[in-house]
């Protein structure tokens, strides 16, 4: 039983990394934009320069341990109501 209940606390566990680390690649993206727009040119756009982690790569991660996350979380709820 003991196994069940460490299944569940890893599934919310990656469904709320993932839901932080969606969030935090949609602030970095408007952070990003918003800089753009504050500066009369498009260095920045085209150099990537200050460097910051790529708001994709961010959501795209995000997304991926939500996945994995609601998966050991049916896959733990089946268990325990059918184990």
């Amino acid at each position: 039983m003991t196994d069940i209940w460490i299944m569940l606390g890893l599934g919310a566990l990656f469904v709320v990394l993932g839901l932080g680390a969606f969030f935090w690649g949609k602030d970095e993206e408007k952070s990003y934009y918003d800089a753009i727009v504050s500066h009369a040119d498009v260095r920045e756009y085209m150099e990537h320069t200050p460097e910051r982690p790529e708001p994709g790569a961010l959501k795209t991660g995000g997304f991926i341990a939500i996945a994995v996350g609601l998966v050991i979380l049916i896959l733990g709820g089946a268990f325990w109501l059918w184990g």
